[in-house]
């Protein structure tokens, strides 16, 4: 049994996706789906600037995923968007951020933009202990 499989099947999906998605040749690809409506037939390469074999590769992560399918069609693949499972993890993904949005912290303040966590010691005496609500 690998780590992962200790958490619950709806976090191992989450992640799943988010690691499918965090490629940004995975995104341009989706995009370019979405972009022009439609199944294209033939090589999606011609519109990424990467070879045909990392191209293929993408695809067949975007395809393992349910993010697309592929149907052979002679020579050539069409491919489309699969838009029944990215509604789903897009619900999944909202559900779990939202509990994160809503989500009460007591900590010390945290510059969260330079990833500062540990104040020095001048600041450190005069921070005190903050309820915190996240919201957008």
């Amino acid at each position: 049994m690998n780590k992962s499989e200790k958490f619950d099947d709806n976090l191992q999906e989450l992640a799943r996706f988010a690691r499918v998605i965090s490629h940004p040749a995975r995104l341009a690809i989706l995009q370019y789906l979405a972009e022009i409506k439609s199944c294209i037939s033939g090589d999606i390469s011609d519109y990424l600037p990467l070879s045909r074999t990392t191209v293929s590769q993408h695809l067949k992560e975007l395809r393992d995923m349910g993010l697309i399918h592929g149907e052979i069609d002679g020579l050539k693949i069409n491919y489309c968007l699969c838009s029944t499972d990215i509604v789903r993890f897009l619900e999944m993904f909202d559900a779990f951020f939202d509990k994160i949005k809503t989500s009460t912290v007591d900590c010390l303040p945290v510059d969260c933009n330079v990833g500062k966590n540990i104040p020095d010691k001048n600041s450190a005496l005069k921070l005190k202990k903050t309820k915190y609500s996240i919201t957008t």
